[in-house]
């Protein structure tokens, strides 16, 4: 049964140091609430989860201390440059940072959501990123003859952080279009989602809502978090907030600018106003 909490900050003691945490792409809910209270937790050794791709989410991680290891498609601000605090854990070697595509990444999570070992993926052949991954294999298809193809180990996350529109009291999430959120809740051994609101009734029983909503069943706890994406937004509820993210990209360009941000933004702010 889904748990309701009453704030993200009981989501952030539930993902334990060392997990495997997966991630959404900032175009999806992002709970952004919940990643300022695992930096306040003081969170350590995290192994990140890019499903495909990372922004603010894995910088004010990275910068803070929190991250051990990353595995993505891409880590960046978008039009406002390079990711500074991630691109300055790399070059410093502060962190593990695993190359992966996007379609390699939704394969491997599919494989956990089927409850199979592995997924085939044909399109990696023939580019770099094989020979820095030891784990991935490429051997021929049993169907063919001289035809190779990559089997990709599933991967099974710890712990899927994001965040929706709205629950319900039963621990039903909907999510609308984002489908890339139903994989990594039935891919991770747990999924926890903080909300703009949650509503009486049953979002399961609703026709317009049944489709995009993720049953309870796969979610572990949801929290309500007013503005919980902000600075990102949430389709329908409220826009990104661009000049907030310019604001971070020009502070993040040294860790003491960062640090600055964290003390303003994170340690003394638990919402967005």
């Amino acid at each position: 049964m889904t748990a309701v909490l009453t704030s993200v900050e009981e989501i952030a003691a539930k993902i334990s140091d060392g997990s495997l945490l997966a991630l959404p792409p900032e175009y999806a809910p992002c709970s952004m609430e919940g990643i300022r209270a695992l930096v306040r937790r003081g969170a350590r050794d995290l192994r990140l989860l890019g499903v495909p791709q990372f922004g603010i989410q894995a910088e004010l991680l990275i910068g803070s201390g929190c991250v051990a290891e990353i595995e993505t498609a891409a880590v960046t601000l978008g039009e406002f440059g390079l990711a500074p605090r991630f691109t300055d854990a790399v070059k410093k070697q502060n962190i593990i940072m695993r190359d992966t595509t996007c379609p390699a990444i939704h394969a491997a999570l599919q494989a956990s959501e089927k409850g199979v070992p592995f997924m085939p993926l044909r399109g990696l052949i023939g580019s770099d990123i094989l020979t820095r991954r030891d784990d991935w294999l490429v051997a021929d298809n049993p169907f063919g003859e001289n035809d190779p193809i990559v089997y990709l180990p599933a991967i099974k996350p710890n712990a899927t952080l994001f965040h929706a529109a709205k629950g319900d009291v039963h621990g039903n999430v909907w999510i609308g279009l984002r489908r890339e959120l139903m994989v990594m809740a039935h891919a991770s051994k747990a999924a926890y989602v903080s909300v703009e609101e949650i509503v009486d009734g049953d979002l399961l029983s609703d026709p317009q809502t049944a489709a995009g909503t993720i049953p309870g069943l796969y979610i572990t706890a949801i929290a309500k978090a007013h503005k919980g994406a902000w600075p990102l937004g949430v389709p329908h509820f409220y826009e990104r907030d661009n000049e907030h993210l310019a604001h971070y990209a020009e502070l993040a360009r040294t860790q003491e600018g960062f640090n600055a941000y964290i003390d303003q933004w994170v340690t003394r702010r638990t919402a967005a106003e």
